[in-house]
């Protein structure tokens, strides 16, 4: 199979009925839970005015999803995937309800703070039980809606609607905040689920490809694991791309910038979170038409660099448009990391090892968001947010640093060469 024949239609995947489908409830999904995250943030912080109480949503979401993803990655691989997407939705249905009724000012006003604090935080935990399940089976029903040769093309499509999602939900939160409160954006977030729901209706059932139905997990959790840390291409950017998101998640600190430092409200909340959404979103749309699998790892590394530099420029900015600025170009370099690293996966993993895989990925990077969230709490709360900002960007360079020195083979990857899976 010759990558240029792929790369000669960019909606090559978009010419499958079901993939579009696919693609709507990935979009409504990521939409829904990257709104959620945000809309929950800016209460918990409106209540406790604390910002590691920020961090401690973050690490009630990436508790339950680490140690549940090798777990919940076997499972995936031994069940009909569609099956599997439809539980996950109607799990978070039931949470974002259950959020969307903890937001009620008359439970606000009416309850001890510390125990609607509590009740938040105990369905963000739950959340993150859910998300364990979610990833490996989105994941692993891509392969089958598409064929092998319109995999690479899948994967710039699906990582662009995730994408463009996971920054488009939180600039809506931000403005949905300003223009209807809190209440009503968790009803907005619930019914992006039952929206997702609704477009699942039309997937059909997938076979399942897995040779070893019933294989014992300890054997199947080995087996997924030793593929990841034999595969020096999927292994490197999976950390690569770990390590900047945990030190450079200084977004989940977006909500003390603009109520302390910028002094913007609310509505200066959402201009600040939509400054990356358009800047990802450009970007994507522009990978759907110029393929990033030629010099792939020279683009990773400079798109996590140019990443790194954006959030100190961020972090030490007291101006409004500067901080504008930072935050879209940050966005632009998240996404061309994003559909390489996702370029990178779906080529080098086997379909019946995919759910395992994608439970790795997600324990490594999936929940790297949240944990950089703790993180970036807690080092606002140690150093000082601005401090704390930098310090996360000057990680995040001194990783890359580190990874081009020392790695020239990821260095020099180039999967414009390799469409094999290996």
């Amino acid at each position: 199979m010759s990558i240029k024949k792929i790369k000669k239609d960019p909606y090559q995947a978009l010419r499958y009925k079901e993939f579009n489908t696919f693609l709507l409830v990935r979009f409504a999904m990521v939409f829904a839970w990257s709104m959620q995250f945000i809309v929950i943030e800016w209460q918990v912080y409106s209540i406790t005015k604390d910002p590691l109480s920020l961090g401690l949503i973050g690490l009630m979401e990436v508790i339950p999803a680490v140690s549940m993803a090798l777990f919940a990655g076997h499972f995936v691989d031994q069940k009909e995937k569609k099956g599997m997407l439809l539980k996950c939705i109607l799990a978070f249905s039931v949470i974002s309800f259950g959020l969307f009724l903890l937001t009620w000012p008359t439970v606000i006003s009416g309850y001890n703070i510390q125990t609607v604090l509590y009740a938040i935080y105990f369905l963000v935990f739950l959340g993150g039980l859910v998300r364990a399940f979610l990833g490996p089976t989105i994941f692993s029903l891509v392969s089958l809606i598409v064929p092998k040769s319109a995999y690479s093309n899948a994967a710039t499509w699906s990582s662009s609607a995730a994408q463009i999602a996971s920054v488009v939900g939180p600039a809506v939160a931000g403005f949905s905040i300003h223009l209807i409160g809190v209440h009503w954006s968790m009803c907005s977030v619930f019914m992006c689920s039952i929206i997702a729901l609704l477009a699942l209706s039309q997937i059909e059932k997938k076979p399942i490809l897995n040779p070893k139905i019933g294989e014992p997990i300890i054997q199947s959790l080995s087996e997924g694991i030793k593929f990841v840390f034999n595969n020096k291409t999927v292994l490197g950017a999976i950390t690569l791309d770990m390590v900047a998101v945990l030190f450079g998640g200084a977004v989940a600190l977006l909500p003390v910038f603009a109520q302390d430092i910028l002094k913007v409200g609310p509505e200066g909340f959402g201009y600040l979170r939509a400054a990356p959404a358009i800047g990802s979103f450009l970007t994507l749309l522009v990978t759907a038409y110029v393929p990033l699998n030629t010099n792939a790892g020279i683009k990773l590394l400079v798109a996590i660099f140019g990443f790194g530099i954006c959030i100190i420029v961020f972090g030490l900015s007291s101006i409004f448009w500067i901080s504008l600025v930072a935050l879209f170009l940050s966005g632009v370099f998240d996404g061309i990391s994003v559909v390489i690293r996702q370029t990178i996966l779906f080529l080098k993993t086997p379909d019946h090892m995919r759910g395992r895989v994608s439970a790795v990925n997600s324990m490594f990077v999936g929940s790297s968001n949240e944990l950089g969230a703790f993180e970036s709490g807690l080092t606002a709360r140690l150093m000082g947010t601005v401090t704390a900002v930098v310090f996360g960007g000057s990680m995040t360079l001194l990783v890359v640093i580190l990874t081009g020195t020392l790695s020239p083979t990821f260095r020099n990857l180039d999967l414009s060469k390799d469409t094999d899976i290996e």
